[in-house]
């Protein structure tokens, strides 16, 4: 493991893809600084179990990304303990329910708005000004969703937070580029964590099916992803979503079997209308 005195942020990063991210950071010579709700976590102190066992040092305290004293507060104890700015932040706290648009509850509009994509915005906000006074070219990743392209049923404020965060990553890419800073989105298809798997008994088997890689994503998939976009190697891209879906997002609602039989049979030489 290299030491690369570098320090990541990782928000709601204690639980599913953001402890994945955590770990894969921290086993790559990353310090890294995590947050979530609760002031009490069991899961922070599992995590900072295992990153410790990495030989890696770890900082967690509870914050509510919504907020913006809390947001505040909890920067100036990551700066506080690392007496660093952060060189990478990972936007990854978000919340989701479940409902028609007729039936969805203001106040549940209201929170995953307010923690998914409000909460995006004041973290990039302040970790971009701490990047900027301390002259870090640094990386910016936001995590998104199949949300960003399509439009799933019963998810209308989920897909409505993240196709805000698809244009908040482009935007910031664009205001951000002329102090190094390099800003993107990775975008999970399938992802079998604790969460989804207790949702779902049948996820991984669900996902797989319609996946054309035939399998379900894990959180070392968008772990990986967000180191490559945090490495020198991918210097040169910003304002970009990198899809982390087996391929899932970029396959059509094909009406036809795979059968040659079941396709629409042009007679040679015919040009279909396009």
């Amino acid at each position: 493991m290299a030491n690369n005195n570098k320090l990541a942020v990782v928000t709601g990063g204690t639980t599913g893809i953001g402890k994945g991210i955590s770990l894969r950071l921290a086993e790559a010579g990353w310090k890294v600084a995590v947050n979530n709700l609760e002031a009490e976590s069991e899961s922070a102190r599992a995590l900072q179990s295992e990153v410790e066992a990495l030989g890696q040092n770890l900082y967690f305290a509870p914050c509510d990304v919504g907020d913006s004293r809390s947001v505040d507060r909890f920067y100036q104890g990551v700066v506080d303990h690392f007496q660093q700015a952060p060189d990478l932040l990972v936007n990854n706290a978000g919340v989701q329910t479940w409902a028609p648009l007729l039936e969805l509850n203001e106040d549940d509009w209201d929170r995953v708005i307010r923690t998914n994509l409000k909460g995006c915005f004041l973290n990039t906000q302040r970790v971009a000004r701490l990047m900027v006074e301390a002259g870090v070219p640094g990386s910016i990743v936001n995590i998104g969703s199949g949300c960003n392209k399509l439009a799933f049923p019963r998810l209308v404020d989920y897909a409505a937070s993240k196709g805000g965060i698809e244009m908040l990553t482009k935007t910031s890419a664009v205001e951000l580029g002329e102090y190094g800073i390099r800003v993107n989105c990775v975008a999970p298809g399938g992802i079998l964590i604790e969460r989804t798997e207790r949702e779902a008994p049948d996820y991984a088997a669900a996902w797989s099916a319609i996946t054309p890689l035939g399998r379900v994503g894990y959180a070392r998939d968008i772990a990986d992803a967000v180191l490559f976009l945090a490495d020198a190697k991918a210097s040169f891209i910003s304002g970009q979503t990198l899809w982390v879906d087996g391929g899932a997002f970029s396959k059509a609602n094909w009406p036809y079997a795979k059968t040659e039989e079941t396709v629409p049979d042009l007679a040679q030489g015919e040009v279909a209308d396009s």
